[in-house]
């Protein structure tokens, strides 16, 4: 495509008409092909109706193909247009003054293809797409017209498709799917472009139906336009300025009558990454660049104005601050003071037109850096700039004020700015040091001989590296190429210390230690491992400043001094240094002819074969294949036992429950627990295998029985030796298994398929005939399958209750002096349901002001905040002390045992704690949406549940004013929603399923 190729030369021309213009190709009468359906029912071009060509003159469809020192690959883009399934298309080639022989094959194609190519070209080089494209439109003769690009291609049934489309639909202008083909990589990886947008033909009366089409997919050459709504409406390209399909696309989309999306594809744009020449939107170390987009963004505004797409220019700004402004933003570091300060000049102008609520929409870092650099600071701004560029970078030490968690202290007397430095949500402040990616900022580089001299500050975010900590750190290089990292090399930094804000360090390395292969490893990347009280994190070395890392350093490649000899250090793409082999350049070309030849491509293939050898040996298809074929012939091990919970990421619930009563009862078997993520919280005494592992796999073919409370892999067949005690996971409020519409609307083959994973299932734990009602009908259970003797994890609870009902009162335990609870605050506990957030975000947004519960209720109550184990929370530090964030701990048993009063919405946790007859409250803020336009629920909580059902924050502050009184109120509710619903929890569970299924392995 022309922006990302050297088509549109920086070369700068007026916009030229036709008066001077030449052309070939005749003005011959175009013939009515019969074409090749495009599809089940497709008509032939000539049979679509409307006011299409196929007349003397006339044809459908005017392809206009725009060139410019392009002639190896302008005849592959024609060629797309002539072998198109729709024959009734012209093509318009306008070359665009090249100088080297274009114009010359344009010609040719002409001659060749009299009836359906033209050729023309302007008199002088115009620098760009606008006068070209508008050239072709004023020579078009088509009922339709596209546009393509010398070095891009059209899917073979792009015409037909976008001209039936406009047809049936009257549409002005149709789009339809663009899919960027990287045509120099070796696997031609293709991007589709904004697919969301073409997931499924629709047609739009007014832009404003779907924003996203204005603001994501400004391409121009994707779309078919009708030809007389161009002429009309006297739309045409801007001259002289780049970026002018921003402006044209926007002026087609307000202006359209109507606009239809179709899910074909129709456009191959395709990328050559390793292209010798930049292209134009690449170009983003020229000033004029951005002054180019800067006056396209303003006047699509101005359009917009005048159209009255005011919420259009709202999303446009908010991609403006994700998208457009990050592409500059990124190149800052690598530019000088003077380039800097003309570019904060131009986007200052910008950024003060922008709605200031737009900023809610980006992400933090982004509005960060929109923000600094409006206010010209570039101190804050180049470290949040690497942040920008390095996701999850820490590149600020960051402030507390009054409970709140700034990027900088700077500007928070400016109310604007304190919202905007705001990032107490990235939950920075409750990382420890190991799980934090630190900015390290290089502040000194020198070569002498082969040791190479380094220094660096390591950004501190809020002291979390302390003073008084023991520090060591070690430099290690590394091949970039994962796949010949065969060894890494470690020098230890003599000195690392604390520098106020930062810890600086010095070190230095002797790269003749380095013995790189040569060829295949050419970049080396460099870390440092900062050691604090032995615990690890590992920075890369930032390069911040230009010009800081400069010469050259000896080596020893393996492949002798002949491929290399020499290092130079390199700035990457990320701002982070690396070195780079230096070739000797006649030595370089023999050896590169060695590794292009016959014995190198030998080499390279088997090198390939080996590599997808081990990736197939480690997908999950050979897993399964593993287990089904190998594992699952090796005998089935008496004793042995795999547990799981909650899908290997936790050690808790009902397994757990029954794994320790095994050991209470000094059990003789052979415990594996699986896990996911970190073995951290899992018991010492068993064998601990990772999910999906080998060892993990073989363990499941082996063991004889499986306990879990969720599910074990779906694709795994369990062993008529094997016995599955299904544990679950808590009683149903909503709807579950093929109660749900989702699972009803699946195809029998999917139900049946699913069907065959529940009968995996030996024995299901009931806890109530609610759940014979519910999830065993939901789940398709057969009676003998159900085991009615509860939940082993709530054996706790009952105890618990029973030991209060005996007037032993209650005892808190170590867990409260743990969490920091004083003596004098009651304990709540909020444990909401799962909550699904787009985009794969996990976090979950507290629903209620965290900080105005701790100021209203926390000189009464300390609140505990479990949400659930797939999601996390984030709490500011204004709150440390009231307001506590338990999610991470494993077993929740622990934490209801100890809250005097539990706060959630739908989750199954109501049940467990109604065995310890507390005060229970309901916050259902999202009541109405998610009974009736989620899952559905088994019975109206309004009506049975057993405490207030609050929709609102000022209603939950209302009923929490007194546990006491709640507790009296609801007590009868409770009762009963205990016997409805937790009837077989009688505090013995754990121990009835080890004398069922585990008693004879007891020792004598």
């Amino acid at each position: 495509m022309n922006v990302d190729q050297p088509h549109s030369s920086a070369k700068q021309g007026a916009e030229l008409a036709g008066d001077g213009t030449e052309s070939v190709g005749a003005g011959t009468e175009s013939a009515a092909h019969a074409t090749e359906p495009a599809g089940p029912g497709a008509e032939s071009a000539a049979s679509v109706s409307g006011d299409t060509g196929s007349g003397p003159g006339k044809p459908a469809v005017s392809v206009v193909v725009i060139v410019y020192n392009d002639a190896a690959r302008l005849p592959t883009a024609v060629r797309s247009v002539l072998d198109q399934t729709l024959h009734d298309v012209e093509v318009i080639v306008v070359d665009d003054r090249s100088t080297d022989g274009s114009y010359e094959v344009a010609r040719g194609l002409a001659a060749a293809h009299p009836d359906r190519v033209r050729a023309c070209r302007l008199p002088e080089n115009s620098g760009g797409c606008g006068a070209p494209r508008n050239r072709g439109i004023t020579e078009a003769r088509g009922t339709y017209v596209l546009f393509l690009d010398s070095d891009d291609v059209l899917e073979r049934n792009a015409c037909r498709n976008m001209l039936e489309a406009a047809e049936a639909t009257g549409a002005d202008l149709v789009s339809g799917l663009c899919v960027r083909v990287h045509v120099d990589a070796r696997t031609r990886k293709e991007v589709k472009w904004y697919p969301w947008l073409y997931g499924r033909t629709r047609t739009l009366e007014s832009i404003s139906e779907l924003p996203d089409l204005l603001v994501f997919d400004t391409l121009s050459t994707n779309k078919c336009y009708r030809r007389r709504f161009l002429l009309d409406e006297g739309l045409r390209f801007p001259v002289g300025i780049h970026y002018e399909d921003l402006l044209f696309s926007a002026q087609a989309y307000a202006t359209a009558r109507r606009i239809t999306l179709i899910p074909n594809r129709v456009y191959d744009w395709r990328v050559a990454d390793k292209a010798a020449a930049k292209s134009i939107s690449n170009r983003r170390d020229e000033i004029a660049n951005f002054t180019h987009r800067m006056e396209i963004h303003r006047r699509v505004d101005q359009l917009l104005a005048e159209k009255g797409l005011l919420e259009l220019k709202f999303a446009k700004d908010v991609k403006f601050l994700k998208h457009d402004l990050v592409l500059h933003l990124r190149e800052l570091p690598f530019r000088d003071a003077a380039f800097r300060e003309e570019f904060a000049a131009i986007a200052r102008r910008y950024l003060e037109s922008i709605d200031r609520t737009a900023f809610d929409e980006a992400e933090p870092v982004q509005a960060i850096c929109a923000y600094l650099l409006q206010v010209s600071d570039w101190d804050n701004l180049l470290p949040a700039v690497d942040t920008l560029t390095n996701r999850d970078k820490i590149s600020s030490p960051l402030v507390e004020r009054d409970g709140r968690v700034y990027w900088c202290a700077e500007h928070l007397d400016d109310p604007f700015g304190r919202h905007v430095l705001d990032v107490t949500d990235l939950g920075h402040h409750i990382k420890p040091v190991d799980r934090m990616f630190l900015r390290n900022a290089l502040t000194s580089y020198e070569s002498t001989g082969a040791t190479v001299r380094l220094a660096g500050r390591v950004t501190n975010p809020l002291g979390v590296i302390p003073p008084g900590a023991r520090l060591a750190g070690e430099l290690e290089f590394y091949a970039r190429r994962p796949g010949v990292r065969f060894q890494t090399f470690r020098f230890p930094v003599k000195h690392v210390w604390h520098a106020g804000g930062t810890v600086a360090w010095e070190g230095a390395a002797n790269l003749m230690a380095v013995r790189p292969l040569g060829i295949v490893d050419a970049v080396w990347d460099v870390r440092l491992h900062l050691d604090v009280d032995g615990v690890r994190t590992s920075t890369r070395l930032t390069a911040a400043e230009p010009g800081l890392v400069t010469g050259q350093v000896p080596v020893r490649p393996r492949l002798t001094r002949l491929v290399a000899d020499r290092m130079e250090p390199v700035v990457s793409s990320r701002g982070h240094l690396s070195f780079r082999l230096v070739p000797d350049k006649k030595a370089n070309v023999v050896v590169r002819r060695g590794v292009h030849g016959r014995a190198g491509t030998l080499a390279k293939t088997g090198y390939r074969k080996a590599r997808s050898l081990r990736k197939e040996l480690s997908s999950g298809e050979t897993k399964i294949r593993l287990y089904h074929e190998v594992f699952s012939r090796l005998p089935v091990r008496t004793g042995l036992v795999v547990f799981e919970s909650h899908l290997g990421r936790q050690y808790s619930d009902s397994p757990r429950a029954i794994y320790e009563e095994m050991r209470r009862q000094g059990l003789e078997f052979e415990p594996v627990w699986a896990y996911s993520g970190s073995p951290d919280g899992f018991p010492d005494d068993a064998i601990l295998v990772r999910r999906w592992s080998l060892p993990y796999l073989r363990a499941l073919a082996q063991a004889e029985f499986w306990v879990d409370n969720q599910s074990y892999p779906l694709k795994l067949t369990k062993r008529p030796g094997t016995t599955y005690i299904q544990t679950w996971h808590g009683s149903a409020l909503k709807r579950m298994g093929f109660d749900e519409a989702e699972w009803k609307l699946k195809s029998r083959e999917a139900q049946a398929e699913q069907q065959k994973t529940l009968d995996r299932f030996d024995r299901f734990l009931i806890r109530s005939e609610h759940d014979v009602r519910t999830l065993a009908r939901a789940f398709r259970l057969q009676e003998r399958t159900l085991l009615r003797v509860g939940y082993p994890r709530n054996d706790a609870l009952v105890r618990a209750r029973q030991r209060e009902t005996a007037g032993d009162g209650r005892e808190r335990g170590p867990l409260a002096a743990e969490l920091g609870i004083p003596e004098d605050r009651q304990i709540l506990l909020y444990a909401p349901t799962f909550r699904r957030r787009g985009n794969g975000q996990k976090r979950f947004e507290l629903p209620f002001d965290v900080e105005r519960f701790a100021d209203t209720f926390g000189d009464r109550y300390v609140l505990l905040v479990r949400s659930h184990y797939l999601n996390h929370v984030v709490l500011p530090p204004s709150v440390r002390g009231r307001v506590v964030d338990v999610t991470a701990r494993h077993d929740m048993t622990p934490l209801l045992a100890l809250a005097d009063g539990l706060i959630t919405d739908y989750s199954s946790v109501m049940f467990d704690y109604a065995l310890l007859d507390r005060p229970m409250f309901f916050f259902a803020y999202d009541y109405d949406a998610y009974v009736h336009e989620d899952r559905g629920t088994y019975f109206d909580l309004l009506e049975r549940a057993p405490g207030p059902v609050v929709r609102t924050e000022d209603e939950l502050h209302t009923v929490l004013g007194s546990l006491e009184e709640q507790s009296v109120k609801y007590a009868p509710r409770r009762e009963q929603f205990l016997a409805d619903f937790g009837e077989y929890d009688k505090g013995t569970a754990a121990r009835s399923v080890v004398d069922q299924f585990f008693g004879h392995w007891r020792r004598g």
